[in-house]
């Protein structure tokens, strides 16, 4: 076969599926828009501050402790010594501020726990991020005298 044979024959096919089709109008009045997922708007939550000498944590949950956004200064990739700096808590607090923008989430009770040196920079950072700072609770672990000491040296 030739091509203007091949050329005839998938015009003939053509014309036949045309006929049984649906005219054109009818098939734009069927689509419809999606509409846009909204997340749940949460208005109040916890902001979860863990700063020890290596580290800093940040997560981010609602009333009943739901997790909605967490990251840490070792996850935005800070090595060694740079992961416990107060600049690495800010970006930290910067990057779980981003996460959770599409919650809504507007207030939140700040708990902080450890003595590492980003505490205070993360605990400003959640402020100028836009965050309604309710109450700061510090919930660092104090032992009770803690376990018994070894004995003394004999020199």
């Amino acid at each position: 076969m030739t091509t203007k044979e091949l050329k005839q024959e998938n015009t003939v096919a053509d014309e036949s599926l045309d006929s049984t089709a649906v005219p054109k109008t009818e098939e734009v009045a069927i689509v419809q828009k999606k509409k846009k997922k909204i997340k749940n708007q949460i208005l109040k939550g916890r902001a979860s501050i863990q700063c020890t000498y290596n580290n800093t944590i940040v997560s981010l949950c609602d009333i009943n402790g739901a997790v909605l956004a967490w990251s840490s200064s070792g996850h935005l990739g800070f090595k060694g010594a740079k992961k416990s700096t107060p600049y690495a808590s800010t970006q930290v607090v910067a990057e779980v501020s981003e996460k959770v923008k599409k919650y809504g989430l507007q207030e939140l009770e700040v708990f902080v726990k450890g003595v590492g040196s980003g505490r205070e920079a993360a605990i400003r950072a959640l402020a100028n991020n836009g965050f309604n700072i309710l109450t700061i609770k510090d919930i660092t672990p104090v032992p009770h005298n803690g376990c018994r000491p070894r004995k003394p040296r004999r020199v």
